[in-house]
């Protein structure tokens, strides 16, 4: 519900504006007027924001009980700002006070009136950012990504309006720490285009103690006070906020490392650095530390700068090759049908990693034997192709799929069909998918039918609405042109490349109004639109591609935030993921997750004569890293690890059990290999 004209006030905030709500404090819209039209905060215009969500509302668990607070005890609106006090818990006051003016600063004071020592298990506070999906237009407009970074007492939130374009609002730590945030309201009915709103934590220790590596729990004394305070202000990018703002005191150029190699740190003087897990802390010099690692996996370190402390993530892996070869006997131990009959036999299936069972997935098509399961068959053959793993158990195992894909997934046609159970040639995603695997079959066995048969489903693409549609092509599509060429086959070559060709002109005559896809609008309509038209601009190279490319670069950066924890630093926002592939069907920022590995194709197919970004090769990298997290010591693997401390009251900071797409991470991360050598 949206309050009345009359029960607002608008306070100067930098160059913009803030509203507050008179009755009870909150904010309630921020603007600046460089972005017209857009509130940086959810509104009620969705059915989805309801003044109980209000900025700065939120809740405490404490050893002697919970509550949350709404409407405060006490309210003093002054000519800067408001002060406002509540009593969450009975004999624990919280004091509220905001100012308005070049910046705006909050704090959060809350008191122990009780004769007995109270320990705080949770606090949160509400910070409903414009984190959502209704259409691609009005997100290119009237939305923003909320890139947020709890850990301890160097913390902060990152909102960039989803065009990428500045300035931004950034919400840096003043006082306290934040060592969690947490999304309510996330639920079947709000579904994929909705992030949910966004709380921030003192700590979650009560709901989710072992989040970022474990949550702190602080007892204040009779009469004594925790104060957490902290500051918003306008930026035009990241770097002016980091440097105005954040004044960052360590820098960890790499988050992921090779088992046997080391990460550096760098550090202002005095700083200190601890570690959690088996992780060896060297002090090389004044401000320089190298980390190594005993054992692979995410590891936690504590930085140290006086009496505050901050904590960063990292991970150490096995060698790439290594991964991919124990992740293959896996597959190839527990993920076959091979209960099936002769002509099923063939297919790959989910695992859940707890129970030790496949997975049928007649009735949830996300768990199916076709759709994004395809990633296991073209792991295998890019392995194959640089003679990794058992050839005798790869190739045994291919020709199984080869013959269950011909008989179940595409027919004669060339339309590429949901599942063995569902013989549907509904869903357009699919189709470059099947075509990949013909195409790299083609390319290890030199059998001219497959690479056939992939041009025909590419065809078919088309033929089905595929230049109105943005499934993957832009990789395998590619290469199948080259190949046709390569063998003569020049008319099916051209006819395909003037179908990319229109496929990208069609979207750029789109403009923002790009059409909906499974989700409004996500990483994974943007990062295939750039890889689009990155391949346009190599077979036509003009301005208007140029000018088209640079910008929609800029719309998929705005996905990805810095933040110092390896499941994060540049890695796209998704929060949906963990619900329709994962076990648990959990809603909730699911990072990494392996999708990622898409806007770092896009990153380095860009073309480099363009210029305009800084170190995409490198953020390419790190992404591609970070993937690695999926993929355990044995071989077994995650689909979903959602992130936030809880969803909806439900802990999370979890890894889902089912074993299902993920292996899209590795395919991306051999496909990009060479493009990451010097």
């Amino acid at each position: 519900m949206t309050p009345s004209s009359s029960q607002l006030r608008t306070f100067p905030f930098g160059e913009g504006t803030a509203v507050c709500d008179t009755t009870d404090g909150t904010v309630v819209h921020i603007a600046h007027p460089r972005h017209p039209g857009m509130n940086f905060l959810l509104d009620d215009t969705q059915g989805r924001h309801y003044p109980a969500f209000h900025w700065g509302k939120g809740f405490i668990i404490t050893d002697k009980g919970g509550g949350r607070w709404d409407h405060p005890q006490s309210l003093d609106m002054s000519a800067d700002g408001v002060d406002v006090t509540y009593r969450p818990v009975a004999g624990v006051q919280l004091q509220v006070g905001r100012r308005f003016g070049a910046q705006w600063t909050e704090q959060y004071r809350v008191t122990n009136q009780m004769t007995a020592p109270v320990t705080l298990c949770s606090l949160a506070v509400s910070v409903p950012f414009r984190d959502h999906t209704p259409s691609a237009k009005e997100c290119l407009v009237n939305a923003c990504s909320a890139h947020i970074w709890t850990g301890g007492a160097f913390s902060y939130v990152w909102a960039i309006p989803m065009n990428g374009t500045g300035p931004g609002l950034g919400l840096s730590l003043d006082a306290g720490e934040l060592w969690s945030y947490s999304v309510e309201s996330r639920t079947q009915h709000t579904s994929s285009n909705f992030r949910g709103h966004l709380y921030l934590h003192l700590t979650d220790a009560a709901r989710s103690p072992h989040t970022l590596g474990g949550q702190p729990e602080f007892v204040l004394n009779p009469g004594e006070s925790y104060d957490l305070a902290w500051s918003l202000g306008w930026h035009e990018d990241f770097s002016a906020f980091e440097r105005d703002a954040l004044r960052t005191s360590v820098v960890i150029p790499a988050l992921t490392a090779a088992s046997n190699d080391q990460l550096m740190v760098e550090c202002k003087p005095g700083i200190k650095l601890s570690a959690i897990e088996d992780v060896e802390v060297a002090q090389l010099q004044a401000g320089r530390f190298a980390l190594t690692a005993p054992t692979p996996g995410v590891k936690h370190v504590d930085i140290l700068d006086g009496g505050r402390r901050s904590r960063v993530a990292v991970l150490f892996h096995r060698p790439v090759r290594d991964i991919v070869e124990k992740r293959i006997d896996h597959i190839l131990q527990h993920q076959r049908a091979t209960d099936r009959d002769a002509s099923h036999k063939g297919a790959f299936l989910p695992y859940d990693t707890e129970s030790g069972l496949t997975v049928n997935g007649g009735g949830w098509r996300d768990w199916s034997d076709g759709r994004e399961r395809l990633a296991i068959p073209i792991l295998l053959l890019q392995a194959r192709m640089r003679g990794w793993g058992d050839a005798s158990a790869i190739d045994a195992a291919l020709a199984d799929f080869n013959a269950f894909c011909r008989a179940h997934l595409v027919d004669k046609e060339g339309n590429v069909l949901e599942d063995s159970l569902h013989p549907h040639p509904d869903r357009l995603y699919n189709f470059p998918w099947v075509a990949e695997f013909f195409l790299r079959q083609y390319q290890l066995r030199k059998n001219k039918a497959d690479l056939l048969l992939s041009a025909q489903i590419f065809r078919q693409y088309y033929a089905r609405g595929g230049t109105h549609f943005l499934a993957f092509v832009c990789d395998p599509l590619p290469d199948t042109i080259v190949d046709l060429y390569t063998l003569g086959e020049k008319a099916q070559a051209e006819e395909l490349r003037e179908l990319l060709l229109g496929h990208a002109d069609y979207f750029m005559g789109l403009g923002h109004d790009l059409p909906k896809h499974e989700v409004n609008y996500e990483q994974t309509v943007v990062a295939p639109l750039v890889l689009l038209l990155e391949a346009a601009y190599r077979t036509r190279p003009n301005a208007a591609t140029a000018d088209a490319l640079h910008e929609r670069m800029r719309w998929l950066l705005a996905f990805a935030g810095h933040q110092p924890h390896v499941r994060l630093r540049h890695i796209p926002i998704r929060h949906w993921d963990g619900y329709w592939f994962g076990r648990n069907r959990q809603y909730g920022d699911t990072f990494p997750h392996y999708w990622s590995v898409m806007s770092a194709m896009a990153m380095l197919n860009y073309p480099a004569e363009l210029g305009g970004f800084v170190d995409l090769r490198g953020m390419a990298r790190e992404i591609l890293e970070a993937n690695l997290v999926h993929f355990r010591d044995d071989g077994a693997a995650t689909c979903a690890f959602v992130y936030p401390s809880c969803v909806n009251g439900a802990p999370a900071h979890h890894e889902d059990p089912l074993a299902n797409d993920q292996d899209w991470a590795l395919v991306y991360y051999l496909k990009c290999e060479k493009m990451l050598e010097p």
